[in-house]
């Protein structure tokens, strides 16, 4: 992202238009490039069958998984997000829009695509066909992240898109987990 306005060039409306689509489609590859291994080094090494066999509720130690991920990969986002913001000319409105977004989308991010790396932990070479299988999930994270940030930059209300992303939250946060679990037992045997 910092890269972009040295590519792109410094003009100010030019980079305030694209700034949606470069930021979420960062968070996208920074949650896609780092799920390959969320469940992998578990898998080989054994500690995984460990985990099921666990007396804590295998959702719960799922949890616990995918938010130690997001605190990787989508807690920097947020963070470096109002440099980020300087960096695309974007205004106070649409930065506090973009922190928004990223805030409820990244976690639910995070809850999508570990469940497609529970799905294909015991296949070799899976990056593919990992990014395959939750690509189409993203977009609809994608499609009302990056409208609320352009709403904002048209000064337009957000709150909708902000209530839907909310809702994929809460859905992915209380079924991603029981799903997650049941994608691993089936992927273990």
């Amino acid at each position: 992202m910092t890269l972009f306005p040295l590519g792109m060039g410094p003009e100010p409306q030019l980079l305030a238009r694209m700034a949606p689509g470069i930021i979420w489609v960062a968070a996208l590859l920074a949650s896609l490039l780092s799920l390959e291994r969320l469940f992998r080094d578990d898998f080989l090494d054994g500690s995984l069958e460990q985990l099921l066999l666990l007396p804590a509720p295998l959702p719960l130690t799922v949890l616990s998984k995918v938010c130690a991920h997001w605190l990787l990969t989508g807690l920097p986002l947020l963070i470096f997000s109002p440099l980020v913001a300087v960096l695309l000319s974007l205004d106070s409105n649409t930065a506090s829009a973009m922190v928004l977004t990223l805030l409820l989308g990244t976690p639910t991010l995070s809850f999508i695509g570990a469940i497609g790396a529970a799905l294909t932990v015991g296949l070799c070479k899976d990056g593919v066909l990992l990014a395959l299988l939750i690509l189409p999930l993203y977009l609809p994270v994608l499609i009302f992240a990056t409208a609320a940030i352009d709403a904002a930059l048209m000064a337009i209300p957000i709150e909708g898109y902000l209530a839907i992303l909310g809702a994929m939250l809460a859905a992915s946060a209380t079924l991603a987990p029981f799903v997650i679990a049941a994608a691993l037992r089936i992927s273990i045997n």
